[in-house]
């Protein structure tokens, strides 16, 4: 996440074209994930993950081989995007989809914080490397080309590691007859919206991800502009990072003592005030205050929401109802960021968080008077 936005900055020097690719990362949500979520629930979810993994390794790999033979284009760092993001989507509805089969459901908020943990311990790790490296290198282009080769080789640990595991990723299916791929998607988008809090839940989060989409650039292009260097931004990312390690510990335990409402207002009231303290921001520590505090309560919103909507549904329609919520939720996500990237250029980053802090606070207001302030 780091290496991309500063590697198109080091090319183009444009944050909208930068905020165009990122936004190319989560294009795929939107016309991908409601067929594939439709596709998982009669394919071999293992098998289609660890393909997944072979193509983010060779597509990132091809990053510094473009760079060495000296071909790198934006051309081709926006296929690399849009094909990883398409192995992103998925890699993560066959991992959701199957988790509920891998672990019991009293376990389940334990298991998925377990994966909101590994997250945090990658951008813990990962963006203060990534940033130390970019800063030691010559250049950023050759620091974050690198970054791509680094990252490109942890896919083939994650392909072994899934050859090994053992036991069901799905339950057994019984012939069915003839299937209709749209009658299919179309039941998920149905049992999705005539859930209440189902359907509440995913406006409120589509929302959210639209906000928050251009957050990462937006902190990156602050960053610079108070004279921060690659390694001092890798280092608020990796603060953010150990305040999702410490949200994702906490999130178990949170979810078993607060309602679903409390912790999902509650996260949005932090949100906001974060931002207001990323927009304030002078110095970098304070911009790393600011995303080590709205790292910190993704897992908790994670957790609480994904354990509710995998404990309501069924094996046979997990994915289609999991695409469902994230082609609405992350298909958002999307066009915040390629608008995100617009205003960025247009009005410079202060003015871009204050208006994700006054969206962010908007919503508290709205969301404080629907069926959530009693859940």
């Amino acid at each position: 996440s780091l290496a991309l936005p500063l590697l198109v900055l080091a090319l183009t020097h444009s944050p909208a074209l930068a905020g165009g690719l990122l936004a190319l990362d989560m294009l795929p949500w939107l016309l991908f994930s409601l067929p594939l979520g439709a596709l998982l629930d009669r394919w071999n979810r293992q098998r289609v993950m660890i393909w997944c993994d072979v193509v983010r390794f060779g597509v990132l790999g091809s990053v510094p081989i473009a760079f060495a033979l000296g071909r790198l284009s934006v051309g081709q760092l926006a296929v690399v995007t849009f094909v990883s993001g398409t192995a992103n989507v998925c890699f993560e509805l066959a991992q959701l989809a199957a988790l509920p089969n891998i672990v019991p459901g009293h376990h389940l908020a334990r298991a998925y914080s377990i994966t909101e943990v590994t997250t945090a311990s990658s951008k813990l790790v990962g963006p203060p490397l990534g940033g130390l490296l970019i800063g030691l290198a010559r250049t950023t282009l050759v620091g974050a080309t690198l970054a791509y080769l680094i990252d490109s080789l942890t896919y083939l640990a994650s392909v072994a590691t899934l050859r090994g595991m053992r036991g069901p990723f799905q339950e057994h299916r019984l012939s069915q007859g003839p299937q209709h791929l749209w009658r299919d998607i179309a039941a998920g988008l149905q049992t999705l919206w005539r859930q209440p809090l189902l359907r509440l839940l995913v406006m409120l989060t589509a929302t959210v991800n639209f906000l928050m989409a251009s957050l990462t650039l937006t902190i990156i292009v602050k960053a610079t502009a108070l004279h921060a260097t690659p390694t001092v931004i890798g280092l608020i990312f990796g603060g953010a990072g150990a305040g999702g390690l410490v949200g994702g510990i906490l999130a178990p335990w949170l979810r078993q003592r607060l309602r679903i409402g409390q912790a999902i207002l509650g996260a949005l009231v932090v949100w906001a005030v974060s931002c207001a303290t990323l927009a304030v921001a002078a110095v970098p520590v304070v911009l790393a205050l600011g995303a080590t505090l709205i790292d910190l309560l993704w897992p908790i919103y994670a957790v609480v929401l994904v354990t509710y909507r995998l404990t309501l549904v069924p094996d046979q329609m997990q994915g289609r109802i999991n695409s469902s919520f994230r082609f609405i939720s992350f298909g958002s996500e999307a066009v915040g960021s390629a608008l995100g990237g617009l205003a960025l250029a247009a009005l410079g980053p202060q003015r871009v968080l204050w208006a994700i802090t006054l969206g962010l606070a908007l919503l508290v207001v709205g969301a404080s008077r629907t069926s959530l302030r009693r859940g």
